[in-house]
This record gives C-alpha cells, structure tokens and sequence, in this order.
C-alpha cells in the first residue's frame, strides 16, 4: 500500500490561498489518493532495525541455547544444562518473528529439555569425570629453597648443612610422602607461618652416601598389622605374615593406643603401621617396646566389625578377623592401577585375601602402547583414581573395554573402597558407586 504522507505534506506546504492554487492542490490529492487506492505505487512501511546491543545479545542466547543443549546430550538431565537451555530459548521467544515462524518446533524443543532425565550411564560417567579433575598444586618458588641433607629419624629427619649442623627437623608428615633416606639432597625453604613445621621441603635435588658413622642406624618394619581388643593391643607380624623379629628374636610390642588418637586417626584392630628403632638403643636387649616406634599410620577404611567374636586359643590372622565379602576370584589377574607404590602392598594382600592373582599397573606411565599391553591379558582391573595420571585414566578404561577386561573405580585408597570396587567389577555391577544403593553380600561364617 502507498505511503502518501509525506506527499501530502509537500502539496499543502505548497498550496497559497488563491482559486487556481486551491483548484490544482485538490486535483493532486486526488490523484495521490487514486493511486493508493489502486495501489499503482508501493512504498514499504520500514521497520525499525535491531540496535547493535540488541543482536549481541540474541547472538549471546543462542550461544547459551547451544551449550545447554550440548551438555544435555553428553550428561542427560543436567539441572544446570536444563536451566541454562530453557531460559535462552525463552529470551529467543521475543525475537520478532522468532515465534510467529518457530513456534511448533521451539514449543518441542522446550517440552524436550524438560522431559530429559538422568540416566544411571550419565551418573556414571559425571562421577568419573569429578574423580579424574586434576587437584591444583601449589606454587612453589623453587629458587629461593636452600639446599640440605637429609638425616633420617626414628620419626622426621633432620636437615642438615654443608658444616653437618642440623638447620631444620621436619616431621614424618613431609617425610614419608617423599619416602626421604639419609643421604637425599634436599631444597627447603623456612616456614614461619606454618605452626607444624619448621621448614617445607620443596623437592629432592640429588643424593649422597654418608660415612655410617655420621648418623645412628635406624631399622624399620613395614606394615605392621594392629590386633587384638582396645587396652590389649599389639602387633606381632605385618600383612605379609612375616614375624616381627628385632635382633633375631620373635617379639610382641604392646601398644597404647591413646598416644595415636588425633587427626582423626586412632589405632584399632586391624590398623597398618610402620615400626621403627635405632639399632643401637640399648633399651632392645631387655624392653624392646620402649624403643620401637609407631613411625606411619596409614589411613585405611577398615570394613565394619559385627559382632564381638569369642575367644579362640588358636590365633588368627588380620583377614581372617575381618568382615569378608562373598567373593571368591579363582586366581583371576588383577590389574591394580596405581601412581606409585604407597599402599601398594596393602592393596595386593586384598586381592590375594580372595583367591586372586595381583599385578601393578603403573598408572603414571601415559604411553597408551604400554598401558594396552598391561591390560590386554588381565581378566580385571581396578583403578585407584587418588594416585592415577588423569590422561592414563581414559586409556585404562578404554583397553578394559576393548579387551573384555572387567572394570571399577575405587575412588580412594582405603581398605574398604578398594575391596567394593573388586566386587563390583568381579559381579558385573556398576564400575563407580557414587551414590548408588549397591548391596555387598558378606560371606556366611
């Protein structure tokens, strides 16, 4: 249809008060009029354009539309996908004409995120991605540590100058982590703010072997197992089964547990401990127990205990005191994917406790050929994601299922969490627990 205002207005402006002028002015409306009524003329109505701010932010909705979307493929039912795809979409319903030619396909699409549910396989896969997100380590500036030598203690070590005096002692905490000897070069820097320490050791810089007779001989028994009821506990053996022994005798170390209780550790039946002693303490030859030290308590999840068992006149080891599942591998090869060895022996007795056969699989090695060959002739493989390399992470789980290899998480590396996960994966059950309801049968004494 014609515009004809603007015309309308030049012919008055240019119409005068005489006849002639009135009598053509007339005859000119006329016409414009003719003319819109016959539509000989068009003139489109413009409509007014979208400012820059306006199509930035359509153009930032959509990108938000997007991405919820996307989420929502990868982790069906993601509250914060749904929220962030259903709020762009209706931000897009305003968008003139958005709605007039879209409206039965966006009208679907906003009653399709909403009816997206979390399934048990996107659970799943949300809870191996929080395990395997990288923790951020401090930083640390390595040029204003000094460089010390590391005697080592019945518990802590001292750090030493180039004149042999001792700067610092730092406590078992820093060394243990670090698994220090005497002879390691260290880099420490003084830590005034930390009421704990003395000194943080930053890193290990090199080693070397001192004369014997500038530090006391110091003798250690790894993993020594914890028995017996609270007020009469002691350790005899460790995991392995091997006798505590100090100067070749058989020997039993009482143990109060009272002076361990603290940062929520406390020594119980069935703790693991590292012992250690000076081997020249004279106290050896008649009291051994006051020589010999708790040097490490490791954090373990021990299964709950039921009932109080009676007394047998025979003794029994740790895993036969303890809970045990109904689970029995048949000397299936376990893979045990792992960082380093810490708890890596602990870990092994488990997987032999039910009939299995334990292989370690260095987790930090990141070459993808290596890790399939260590996992291709496995029937199960558990993957402890507190010492795992996140880039092997992916490639463990990827040959498992390549090669039929069952497969589970264990999320920590306690006792109790390990031994799930190797029924989980030995029982076809779900690979990670998360917080999932899954019933693990005990085994009928």
């Amino acid at each position: 249809m014609l515009d004809y205002r603007n015309h309308l207005k030049r012919i008055l402006q240019k119409t005068s008060g005489d006849d002639q002028s009135l009598k053509n002015g007339l005859t000119a409306i006329k016409a414009i009029i003719q003319m819109a009524d016959d539509g000989q003329e068009s003139t489109p109505i413009k409509t007014k354009k979208p400012s820059i701010s306006d199509q930035n932010e359509q153009n930032k909705d959509i990108k938000r539309l997007l991405t919820g979307i996307t989420q929502l493929i990868k982790t069906p039912g993601d509250p914060a996908a749904k929220k962030q795809a259903l709020t762009a979409l209706h931000k897009l319903t305003f968008v003139p004409g958005v709605g007039k030619n879209f409206g039965t396909e966006i009208g679907a699409l906003d009653q399709a995120i909403q009816h997206s549910i979390q399934t048990e396989e996107a659970v799943n896969a949300k809870v191996f991605e929080e395990a395997m997100k990288p923790k951020e380590k401090p930083k640390r500036d390595y040029h204003k540590g000094q460089r010390y030598t590391v005697i080592r203690l019945v518990s802590g070590a001292d750090l030493i100058n180039d004149n042999g005096q001792t700067v610092y002692t730092v406590k078992e905490s820093q060394v243990h982590p670090l698994n220090l000897k005497t002879g390691d070069i260290v880099e420490a820097l003084e830590d005034k703010t930390n009421p704990n320490y003395e000194a943080e050791i930053l890193r290990v810089v090199g080693f070397q072997k001192l004369r014997k007779r500038d530090y006391d001989q110091i003798e250690d028994f790894k993993y020594a197992v914890v028995q017996g009821r609270q007020g009469h506990l002691a350790i005899s053996r460790n995991i392995h089964g091997e006798k505590l022994r100090i100067r070749g005798k058989e020997v039993v170390i009482p143990i109060d547990s009272s002076y361990y209780q603290g940062d929520n550790i406390s020594l119980e039946d069935g703790s693991i401990v590292d012992l250690a002693w000076y081997a020249g303490d004279v106290r050896l030859k008649k009291n051994p127990a006051d020589a010999v030290q708790i040097r490490w308590i490791y954090q373990v999840d021990q299964p709950e205990h039921s009932a109080p068992a009676k007394k047998e006149k025979k003794k029994s080891s740790n895993s036969e005191q303890v809970a045990k599942l109904d689970l029995d591998l048949h000397y299936q090869r376990v893979g045990i994917a792992v960082g380093d060895n810490q708890n890596e022996a602990i870990l092994d007795s488990i997987v032999s406790r039910y009939n299995g056969i334990p292989i370690p699989i260095d987790a930090f090695e990141g070459k993808k050929k290596v890790i399939e060959n260590q996992i291709k002739d496995l029937d199960i493989v558990i993957l402890v994601t507190a010492f795992a390399a996140h880039d092997s992470t992916w490639n463990i789980r990827e040959f498992a299922s390549k090669y039929g290899v069952k497969f589970a998480v264990s999320s920590s590396k306690g006792y109790q969490s390990f031994e799930r996960a190797l029924y989980r994966a030995a029982n076809g059950l779900p690979a990670y627990e998360g917080n999932q309801t899954i019933e693990y049968k005990e085994k009928d004494k």
